[in-house]
């Protein structure tokens, strides 16, 4: 299956706050990952691990696009488990007084052979986590 994931929500916040929150690492420390070496340049790298002390998941990005305050394009791997790479968009429309939100996330079968915990499942259900909790209750409450 090479459908992407596509996880849209809609949050009430101005676009350059939302944007603030996805490409600020003090912000995204907050919400997301704390991603120490981010950096918004198209070419950067950077590494995180998921919160806690199991650091089980090394992620690896690398910046691919950027358009301030609309689009952001990264990679997302794994590489202590794989070379495979996939894709991950991060778009933000206006829509009044807040933000559209939509990540697409593509190449999600590139992690087929990786196990259960590379699912499209647990990606899915993930990022709607990630953005429909975690994103939209910090920037709505802060």
């Amino acid at each position: 299956m090479n459908t992407p994931i596509t996880v849209q929500y809609r949050i009430n916040a101005p676009v350059n706050k939302v944007w603030k929150a996805l490409t600020d690492q003090n912000e995204m420390k907050s919400w997301y990952f704390d991603i120490q070496d981010f950096e918004l340049e198209t070419g950067k790298e950077f590494n995180f691990f998921e919160p806690g002390e199991e650091k089980k998941y090394h992620h690896q990005g690398r910046i691919l696009e950027v358009i301030p305050e609309q689009w952001l394009k990264h990679t997302w791997s794994y590489p202590d488990f794989s070379n495979a790479e996939t894709t991950v968009i991060w778009e933000l429309q206006s829509e009044n007084e807040g933000t559209v939100v939509t990540l697409t996330h593509e190449g999600i079968e590139n992690f087929k052979d990786l196990g259960d915990g590379f699912s499209r499942e647990n990606f899915t259900q993930g990022w709607n986590t990630i953005i429909g909790q975690s994103l939209k209750s910090y920037l709505e409450n802060n």
